[in-house]
């Protein structure tokens, strides 16, 4: 009896007690659809980005499938026969003309026309009729049939086509997805931990550190951003993903540290921060077992921000060539090689990449978005 009152008791202190701050978040995440929808986009892409890199898609992005500057297509392999039997009723067909003297020869050649026309003859990757049908069929036999049937297998189906070396463009665009979103989330952890830390040192302590770290701040803040980047890339001279890393990262952790900096302050004189230190509690557990915890969405949202406008960056490095070095793919390289493709009407590779980069930019966007409103107190 004594064990039934005890649990209705703590069942009704759990009921009557209010929620916290990241169950309030995840109740109005899941109520907003539009948010649900991102969040699944956003994992889609971060799921292919583990089986790209565990190689179980796209490990053979850089083989030669086709033709260059192949179009696009959903048509298949076309498979290239000489029945002879689909032959002979060809020929049997042909109309016969008993007086013409040539009849033979004129019988010959247009049984070759009508053979070809049936059969298809010898198909380019694409269905294109290759001039040199009866040249290839000859070495064909001679080689014992295997010319054809090897051309065959290099015919696929690219829904996004090949580039210039005959790569398919599709395989591309998800080994290039691989490369802008590890950097993309790896540049803004590191861009995150620097401004965090900073802002929370000098949010903390105030004073002349404050005042030193506000100096450091102003400097990278007066530069222009892109001028900024573009200038690290330069003094490094490496070409690179932790290259890529390391100057986004070193250049994008102003807004953190300006919002960090300004939440420490207030919270630096909250009564549950004097009582800790009334207590001897050390400076580090203030700052990050105290007040960080209260203050830790605004590190995550500032993150799930610098994801986006990180992958966006990369691709301006890569398209300006200081991005990723020779034989690694991203969406930067990609639309790198667009440009100059573009001039001969061959658009397939833009599109491809251009597409998958805005369906995860605006995912993301619309995600960060719902996760800063789930997570601002002012909407309770």
């Amino acid at each position: 009896m004594l064990g039934t009152l005890l649990k209705s008791k703590a069942e009704a202190q759990d009921h009557s007690a209010s929620p916290g701050l990241w169950r309030l978040a995840m109740r109005r995440l899941k109520a907003d659809r539009i948010a649900m929808v991102s969040l699944f986009v956003v994992l889609c892409y971060f799921v292919m980005l583990i089986l790209s890199m565990s190689g179980l898609i796209a490990s053979n992005w850089n083989k030669e499938v086709a033709v260059s500057y192949a179009p696009p297509t959903f048509i298949g392999a076309e498979q290239n026969t000489t029945d002879p039997a689909k032959k002979a009723a060809v020929v049997e067909a042909l109309p016969e003309n008993p007086v013409d003297p040539l009849k033979d020869v004129i019988k010959e050649l247009n049984t070759q026309i009508a053979t070809e026309q049936t059969t298809g003859g010898v198909i380019d990757y694409y269905g294109v009729q290759d001039p040199l049908a009866e040249d290839m069929q000859a070495i064909d036999q001679q080689l014992g049939g295997h010319l054809l049937d090897q051309q065959t297998e290099l015919k696929q189906t690219l829904p996004f086509g090949a580039d210039k070396w005959g790569q398919d463009v599709l395989l591309k665009t998800i080994k290039g997805a691989e490369t802008s979103i590890i950097v993309g989330v790896v540049a803004a952890l590191v861009a995150v931990v620097i401004g965090t830390i900073l802002g929370a040192i000098a949010g903390y302590f105030g004073g002349w550190v404050d005042d030193v770290l506000n100096w450091f701040y102003n400097i990278f803040t007066s530069i222009p951003y892109l001028l900024l980047v573009l200038a690290i890339a330069a003094v490094l001279q490496q070409k690179g993903i932790l290259s890529i890393v390391l100057i986004l990262g070193l250049t994008g952790w102003t807004g953190v540290f300006r919002l960090i900096r300004a939440e420490y302050m207030k919270h630096t004189s909250r009564e549950y921060v004097l009582a800790a230190k009334a207590i001897g509690v050390s400076n580090y557990r203030r700052m990050f077992v105290h007040i960080f915890p209260n203050v830790s969405h605004i590190a995550l949202v500032q993150m799930s921000i610098l994801v986006v406008a990180f992958i966006k960056s990369e691709v301006i490095l890569s398209f300006l060539g200081f991005g990723v070095p020779v034989g690694v793919v991203s969406w930067g390289s990609m639309l790198n090689e667009a440009q100059s493709e573009l001039i001969l009407g061959k658009w397939w590779q833009l599109v491809a990449a251009s597409v998958a980069m805005a369906i995860l930019v605006t995912a993301f966007s619309m995600f960060t978005d719902a996760l800063r409103d789930a997570l601002d107190p002012k909407l309770k």
